[in-house]
This record gives C-alpha cells, sequence and structure tokens, in this order.
C-alpha cells in the first residue's frame, strides 16, 4: 500500500512574456526565490529536502534543477533530477516526486518546473561537413513521421476546422480568460514571488471582441482559424510545490493547509494532434478513480490556445463555472517547462476557501500527442 502525499506550499513568480520583465534572469534567478519562498511559509530548512524534481524544456542541457538547487543553498548531499516532457514537464515533474514520496524514497520533495524562454539555448545542428554551416532550428522533431509533425499552432487550426470553433468562439473565451484574471489578482498576493518589479501577471489585461479580433492570425487549416488573442503567449516564470509524506506533517507550522495528493496519470493520444491528448488522459483517471466532472470544486485547464480548451472541456464535461476561476494561459502566458506545475500552484490557492474534502482537478497536454492531470483534495 502505498504512502499518502500532501501538498503543503506552492509558489510561483508572475508570468512575463518572453522579452519582457524576466528577459535577463536566467532559469537559477527564476526559480531560486520561489524555492526560497515555498521554504519560509512552512519553516522548513534547505537540508530538510531529500529531493528537488523541476520541469523544463528550453534550458538546452546539463541539469538546471542540480543548478537550482545549489544556488537555492540546498546541500550537495541533495539530488536534483530535470525533467523535459514539454509543456507536460512541470506536473509530471510533481507527478514523480509524489511517486517518490508514495513508494517511500523520500519524506520532503521539492518539485516544479521553470523556463527562461527568453534566455533560451540558440539550436543548432552540427555540419555534416568541413565546408558546411551549422543549420539552425526553432523545435526538435516531436514524432519520427515528418507527415504527422505540425506545429503547435497548425494542428489547433486542424482541430478548429474539425470541431466547427470559429475565432469568436475564442476570443470570447479568452476575454473570459482574461476578465477573471483581472478580477483575481487581487489574490496573487500570496501566491506570487515579487520579481524584478513585477507582482502579477504581466500579460493580463481587459480583452474586448473588438481588439481580440485585430490580433493577427498565425494559422489556419480549411476553415480552422487561430489568432494571437487565442494564443498563449510564450513566457517566462517558474513554479515550485513543496510535497511531504504524511509523518511530516506534525511538523508544519499550525495553520499551514495541507491538500491530499489524490491521483495522477500521464498518458497519450494522437501524437500529431496534442491538443486532443487531455481527452482520453482524464477520461482515463475519472475511470480509475470513480470520479466525473461534477465532483470538483475547482478545474484548472491548459489553455494553450482557446481551441483547445473549449474542446477539451466540451469533450469532458467540465462544468465552466468551475473552469479557470483564477484566468488561465491565455491570461497569463505559457513559459513551457513551467506551465504544468503553475496549474497545481493556481489549483492551491484556489482552494483556499473550498470545503474540506473538495477535490480539484489540473491537467496539461504537450507537444507529440502527451498529457498529465492530477486530482487534490482539500
Amino acid at each position: 500500500m502505498s504512502a499518502a502525499v500532501y501538498l503543503v506550499a506552492a509558489r510561483r513568480t508572475p508570468v512575463a512574456p518572453v522579452k519582457g520583465a524576466f528577459k535577463a534572469l536566467s532559469v537559477s534567478d527564476l526559480a531560486v526565490p520561489v524555492i526560497q519562498a515555498v521554504l519560509s511559509d512552512v519553516g522548513f530548512n534547505p537540508a530538510d529536502i531529500d529531493q528537488v524534481m523541476l520541469g523544463n524544456a528550453l534550458y538546452g542541457g546539463g541539469n538546471p534543477a542540480r543548478l537550482i538547487a545549489l544556488a537555492a543553498g540546498l546541500p550537495e548531499f541533495v539530488p536534483a533530477l530535470t525533467l523535459d516532457t514539454q509543456c507536460c514537464s512541470g506536473l509530471d515533474a510533481l507527478r514523480l516526486g509524489a511517486q517518490a514520496i508514495a513508494s517511500g524514497q523520500a519524506d520532503v520533495v521539492l518539485a516544479g518546473g521553470v523556463e527562461s524562454t527568453s534566455r533560451r539555448a540558440i539550436r543548432h545542428h552540427r555540419p555534416l561537413s568541413p565546408d558546411s554551416e551549422p543549420l539552425g532550428y526553432e523545435r526538435p522533431a516531436f514524432t519520427p513521421w515528418p507527415d504527422r509533425d505540425p506545429d503547435m499552432a497548425d494542428s489547433a487550426a486542424r482541430l478548429a476546422h474539425e470541431q466547427g470553433i470559429t475565432l469568436l468562439q475564442q476570443n470570447a473565451w479568452a476575454m473570459d480568460s482574461h476578465a477573471k484574471a483581472l478580477a483575481a489578482q487581487s489574490r496573487l498576493a500570496g501566491e506570487c514571488v515579487e520579481l524584478a518589479g513585477l507582482a502579477v501577471d504581466a500579460a493580463t489585461r481587459p480583452l474586448t471582441q473588438r481588439l481580440a479580433s485585430r490580433t493577427p492570425k498565425i494559422a489556419h487549416w480549411q476553415s480552422g482559424e487561430i489568432n494571437v488573442a487565442g494564443t498563449a503567449l510564450q513566457a517566462d516564470a517558474a513554479a515550485v510545490c513543496l510535497l511531504v509524506s504524511q509523518t511530516m506533517l506534525t511538523r508544519l507550522p499550525a495553520g499551514t493547509r495541507a491538500m491530499r495528493w489524490v491521483a495522477d496519470i500521464s498518458g497519450g493520444g494522437p501524437a500529431d494532434s496534442p491538443p486532443w491528448a487531455i481527452v482520453p488522459v482524464v477520461q482515463r483517471l475519472f475511470e480509475r478513480n470513480g470520479l466525473s466532472a461534477d465532483h470538483f470544486h475547482r478545474i484548472e485547464l491548459m489553455e494553450a490556445y482557446a481551441v483547445q480548451a473549449i474542446v477539451n472541456a466540451h469533450q469532458l464535461g467540465l462544468p465552466l463555472n468551475k473552469v479557470n476561476q483564477g484566468g488561465g494561459a491565455l491570461a497569463r502566458g505559457h513559459p513551457i517547462g513551467a506551465s504544468g506545475a503553475i496549474l497545481a500552484v493556481r489549483a492551491y490557492h484556489e482552494m483556499a476557501l473550498a470545503p474540506k474534502g473538495s477535490l480539484a482537478l489540473a491537467a496539461i497536454a504537450a507537444a507529440g500527442g502527451l498529457a498529465s492531470s492530477v486530482v487534490l483534495e482539500a
């Protein structure tokens, strides 16, 4: 029988669009203040940590989790692991951390994700011959089939065509995301660690239909169209959670809020249609745990594209009054390796006033047709 796991602290930086407030900050600059805030929240010392697990997609090699752990003052004997499952990385790092505690390998794990898109590595393939030039590229292949490896925006446009989701519908979802995020800004003080003069998510703004409709179109697939308003911005951020075993709960300060880790899952869908991946994976999560969409008090659903969120919510029957009540990635931005962890941080803070026993769901899809999801209980 696996041991119980609890999420007892969750912090993040604000999200800044690429080349914005965090443009000069490294992954360490982003993540270290968040780790320090998480430890301070529960009165733990760096030596209390058994493992560090961080998601990252764009750093370009090495083991940034180890670099960050050392920069944060954790002892050199504390191991650190960096995970890359693209957009799922941050949530998958949390999943691995929870599994380490559930299996008895650890009692205290720092887990989350970090992405400095602004400072990401410049990618080149090595030349094949001495007289050739290095060949630059923006992203690696996500499938082995060139004809089934579309850019994410093209995949979203195809989904819009297949499901008949118009730009007006996408704009409406984006407008709602921004409106909810604006209304929630006063609640971010206990969630966001102020950094480089930024205290709230920089991209959040009043978004009108007129403004949304004027944003450029970036992809189309037959009748399907995607515009900037319905696309989460490339961004920089870090998000970290503290996971502990039941034996560690007695060491927490009075009043510390703990959420029980109920279940988690990862899986895949069509490799050339990442926006679809969430649906079968969350359906499997529901089936395995006797859950349905109506069981949840809050749902944090990734909004890489408005059309993706619209289709995912519809296919899973998610009550829209429970989805992204503090806004989603369309109003924040998408720091790839951190986005999944941000969903967990948001769920933790959105559930602050939830009745005991209430459930939260977080779900995210990734390039190559992957998806991950977790369930937490107040």
